[in-house]
């Protein structure tokens, strides 16, 4: 498979406030890196988790990679693109092939526009069909998503939260999407209609040959639909495989920690320990590693100077001291 999304050290900063004190004393805004230095492949057809705390900066990079959200610095290439430095009129188009899915299925709808309607206006407005081929689009489009037709004439506040996310991603197919990055989609849904979606999606990405980003915070989720998988702590991806050998024997204390704690059926089986302390700000994040202050494997060297680089453990990538430096 060749690579449809290649990103090299992407960074998103965000500049605080400036308070009184700053301003009296004529201190510059603190910037603040909520991604920082950030670099994968997805290949054409392939599905990447991205996993991590709330507050890890997933949502972030996600948007950044689709210029929702301005980068300070890296690389983002599309089918051999440069995404970041993309004029106007080619960033429309780029923006027809890669597709955002949103957490809130709700929010993410227009709340005037009927089913029909919201398709209908994607379709009419970059001239993806002839209006008199425009009716049997949307009707294929629902029923793509699994919709009924007799649901084209409601509106946001008539569908549940389940049908407005499969709208969510209707809309996305009708841009022609190749490339889909799903925030959080499922999140906000309740359980079993949590795996209505995640089928769809497996569905969809195994007929339409679809490239995945799937950002969630629940691993269980990733597992089932992903075939690799980032970790995100604080801004840095700490470490990157395929996603069984990463569930089976996760390299990364951090890696570790999460899984120990999903919960398990095994009559016998106990909850692990939660992870000690709590995500540090990314204002002002610790020194060294990034998670250090809650790693109870932390080292000397984990508490200063750089934060560890890359290694190569077992075919997959992972950011620690525990392993020697790649060569």
């Amino acid at each position: 498979m060749s690579v449809l999304l290649q990103v090299e050290g992407l960074e998103v900063q965000y500049r605080a406030p400036a308070g009184l004190g700053d301003l009296v004393a004529r201190r510059p805004r603190r910037v603040t890196r909520a991604v920082n230095g950030i670099s994968f492949e997805i290949e054409k057809g392939d599905t990447l988790g991205l996993v991590g705390e709330s507050g890890c900066g997933k949502s972030t990079l996600g948007r950044a990679l689709l210029r929702l959200t301005p980068a300070a610095g890296g690389q983002v290439r599309f089918a051999g693109e440069d995404v970041l430095g993309m004029p106007a009129e080619k960033l429309l188009a780029f923006r027809r092939r890669a597709q955002m899915v949103f957490q809130d299925p709700f929010a993410s709808l227009n709340p005037r526009l009927t089913v029909a309607e919201t398709l209908g206006e994607v379709l009419a407005v970059h001239r993806l069909c002839s209006p008199r081929e425009l009716a049997s689009r949307v009707r294929e489009l629902m029923a793509r998503v699994g919709l009924p037709w007799e649901f084209a004439g409601r509106r946001a506040a008539a569908l549940s939260g389940g049908q407005c996310q499969r709208v969510g991603i209707a809309r996305a197919l009708a841009m022609g999407a190749e490339l889909i990055v799903a925030d959080e989609p499922v999140s906000a849904l309740d359980v079993s209609i949590q795996a209505q979606i995640l089928n769809l999606f497996t569905r969809l990405q195994r007929e339409m040959g679809l490239t995945l980003l799937f950002i969630s915070h629940d691993l269980g989720v990733v597992r089932h639909l992903c075939r690799r998988v980032a970790v995100m702590y604080l801004g840095r991806i700490v470490e990157m495989g395929p996603t069984e050998e990463l569930f089976e024997n996760p390299r990364h204390p951090y890696t570790r920690a999460l899984i120990e704690a999903i919960p398990r059926m095994a009559p016998d089986s106990t909850l692990a320990p939660a992870l000690a302390g709590e995500l540090p700000s990314i204002v002002k994040p610790p020194t060294g590693c990034p998670f250090h202050p809650r790693c109870s494997e932390a080292m000397a060297q984990c508490r200063g100077g750089e934060p560890p680089a890359r290694r190569s453990v077992d075919g997959r990538e992972v950011w620690c001291h525990l392993y020697p430096p790649a060569v």
